[in-house]
């Protein structure tokens, strides 16, 4: 799938210039770099919600994000009315799902950068632009999950949105629901464990079942004050959930038997205002609080040994920026402001085998950040045809750590950028991009890690890592064809700082902790081993395929190749970075019949392996294919019935263990270990009713 695309990319320019379009074109928006798809243009589709009509723009692959502290960074790729949704655990898509259709009044592709738009290191975006006619709509949508092994799992999704004269508009959505994923650890299958000669030592028979509930609910209301407009808005989110396996022996007796759960609340609330000061200057402050707890038990039994691993996390953020739009000269845009953030991070975790205690490092522990952040950037678009962009990010922080691990330190990146959009024609476009990009400090890897109950392997947290920091070099170039056909390709090299991966366990003084029977190392951790580099090589193509006899009906294919190299602190040699996938890749086909008053489709989502290396152990895991069938009918404007078949082909997840004795660089291997699963798929059906 992968090099098709580059190909593809290669021939598509050509193919272009014989071109004849076969879809209603878009409308080009005032701004340069910004294409308009107005209603009509999705109209044979008959979209449900904004989600479906981001979906299906051309040269345009949605993003969801993911989520970060702060303001920046972390968001997907589609802003709504020009600003990004002030949320993070509400998922992006869900916020597009609420939006419906028929209350859009355009969405538009902003390609290289637009003025008054902060592209957050994104060199493409999407933006949803509703209307602001007045009255109320609102949908009900109750769903069934049908899994392959008879369990049937309802929800239901309420919501509604007003919009009154003056401005002032309120919305509220309820969802109430449950399901599986096709992840590793549901299906069924067999693991096998050899010995270092490949002898078998263990063979079992696996079952595993993975369910969660989901209770969400959102509600946000907009008006005007003072001069400009304010939103506030807020989300309680209930996520508990459970994983159950089961290893029957069956090259001995045995059983063994792990049961996780996992009880995940979030209470989240935001604020923003907006306000013209004069002609030229626009004020803009947001405030964003977020509480979140999670408890987590894990309970592991084998022949002879009992783990019980329990983890109780409380984290708080508060966050707020000021910042200042100001238009100068035609063709000049300049945005400065400030950022400031305050996390807390309250962890309490036990470890015992056969119900004695065993000490985990980094176990018990206090952590809170203090970060702030000035900026400026810029946008001159001295020709129709050329955009350039600067920016400058000045961060400053402070972390201090208290309980098992003890310390205090300051870190400051200056965090400049650039960019340059070159429109040759209406149909080309060329994109380069220089920035030093920082990451943030996950939280997660301040806290040890609950695979010790189920693997043995103790991996401590480490509240001393240091943000991963890498200078960032992209050049992409896009082509328009067909009328609604893109073709994107994109080229991106990292050359990385302080590599956040894996390293040995230190305690608070920084010497590694040691068995006190071997003298080699006990644990790992998340640490900062060294500098690295990422190539990767991103192709997109969307094609519509009526020139082809296919009326009314678009394919859409991506594909990500990645090359990832960094010095292993345990071997000293080279290797790839934890848990990036070497290629992904997808392909989604959708076909409207209008005669029948309905869609249907087939995504695709390509396998792909990620690799983790620890102290003692590498652990490779390897995705199947996964296919998703679906038909929408759509019976009257305000009904739609829609069937999902997941995993059309069953997914098959492997996850293969080469542990050593001691660590990896003794080159002692003790066991590989293989086990295989299969998740046999799930039906959704959903009905969904629109009101007013």
């Amino acid at each position: 799938m992968g090099p098709w695309l580059l190909i593809a990319a290669a021939v598509a320019p050509q193919a272009a210039e014989q071109a004849v379009a076969t879809a209603p074109a878009p409308v080009a928006a005032a701004e340069r770099g910004v294409i308009a798809y107005p209603p009509s243009f999705f109209a044979e589709a008959k979209p449900i919600s904004a989600y479906d009509m981001v979906l299906r723009v051309p040269g345009f692959t949605f993003e969801k994000g993911v989520v970060v502290r702060g303001l920046a960074g972390g968001g997907g790729n589609v802003l709504i009315d020009g600003q990004p949704p002030n949320s993070k655990n509400d998922g992006l898509d869900e916020t597009l799902k609420r939006i419906p259709a028929a209350s859009v009044e355009r969405i538009e592709l902003i390609r290289g950068g637009a003025p008054g738009i902060d592209m957050e290191g994104r060199t493409i975006l999407a933006n949803v632009v509703r209307k602001q006619t007045t009255g109320f709509r609102g949908a009900i949508t109750p769903y069934l999950f049908v899994i392959y092994d008879g369990k049937v799992i309802p929800g239901v999704r309420v919501e509604g949105q007003w919009r009154w004269a003056g401005g002032r508009s309120a919305e509220f959505s309820q969802n109430v629901g449950g399901g599986v994923m096709p992840n590793g650890d549901g299906g069924v299958g067999s693991r096998f464990r050899y010995n270092a000669d490949g002898s078998v030592r263990l063979a079992s028979r696996v079952e595993g079942y993975g369910y969660g509930v989901r209770i969400n609910t959102t509600a946000g209301y907009e008006t005007p004050l003072f001069g400009g407009r304010a939103r506030v808005n807020g989300a309680l989110i209930v996520n508990p959930g459970s994983v159950e396996l089961y290893d029957h022996y069956t090259s001995a007796k045995g059983l063994e038997y792990e049961f996780d759960t996992n009880k995940k609340v979030q209470l989240e609330l935001g604020g923003r205002f907006n306000r013209a000061l004069s002609d030229r200057v626009a004020l803009e402050t947001t405030v964003f609080q977020q509480f979140s707890n999670l408890k987590t038990d894990v309970h592991f039994e084998a022949p002879g040994l009992t783990r019980d691993f329990n983890l109780d996390r409380q984290s708080t953020e508060s966050t707020g920026r000021v910042q200042f739009r100001l238009r100068g000269p035609t063709g000049v845009t300049v945005e400065t402001g400030v950022e400031g953030a305050f996390n807390h991070l309250d962890s309490v975790t036990d470890l015992t085998v056969n119900g004695r205690a065993i000490a985990v490092p980094a176990a018990n522990v206090t952590v809170e950040e203090l970060r702030g952040e000035v900026f400026a950037r810029g946008t001159w678009q001295p020709t129709s045809k050329l955009t350039l962009e600067g920016g400058l990010r000045q961060e400053a922080s402070r972390v201090t750590s208290d309980g098992d691990v003890v310390l205090r330190k300051s870190l400051h990146f200056l965090k400049p950028r650039a960019a340059l959009t070159w429109t040759p024609d209406s149909l080309s476009q060329v994109r380069l991009r220089v920035e030093r990009e920082v990451g943030q400090l996950n939280f997660d890897d301040f806290v040890a890690s609950p695979n010790v109950a189920s693997t043995g392997t103790v991996v401590s947290g480490n509240p001393d890592l240091t943000p991963q920091q890498a200078w960032v070099y992209e050049a992409a170039y896009e082509r328009r064809f067909w009328g609604a056909a893109a073709v994107l390709l994109t080229i991106r090299h990292y050359d990385i700082t302080d590599t956040v991966d894996r390293g040995p366990a230190r305690n608070s003084a920084g010497v590694i902790i040691r068995d006190p029977v071997t003298g080699q190392a006990a644990a790992d951790r998340p640490d900062n081993i060294g500098a690295g580099t990422k190539d990767e090589i991103q192709a997109s193509l969307t094609v519509p395929l009526g020139r082809f006899g296919i009326r009314d009906a678009q394919l859409k294919l991506q594909s990500t190749w990645r090359d990832t190299e960094v010095v292993d602190p345990i071997t000293a040699k080279k290797r790839e970075i934890s848990a990036q996938h070497p290629i992904d890749w997808e392909g989604h086909y959708t076909q409207d019949l209008p005669q029948l008053n309905a869609t249907w489709g087939v995504d695709v989502i390509g396998g792909y392996r990620e690799r983790l290396f620890r102290l003692a152990e590498i652990e490779t895991k390897k995705y199947s294919t996964w296919v998703v069938l679906f038909g929408e009918y759509k019976p009257r404007p305000d009904l739609s019935i829609r069937l999902e078949l997941n995993g059309v082909t069953w997914r098959n997840s492997r996850r293969i263990r080469e542990v050593y004795l001691g660590p990896r660089n003794l080159g002692r291997l003790d066991y590989t270990d293989y086990r295989s699963s299969e998740f046999r798929g799930a039906a959704n059906i959903r009905v969904r009713k629109t009101l007013g």
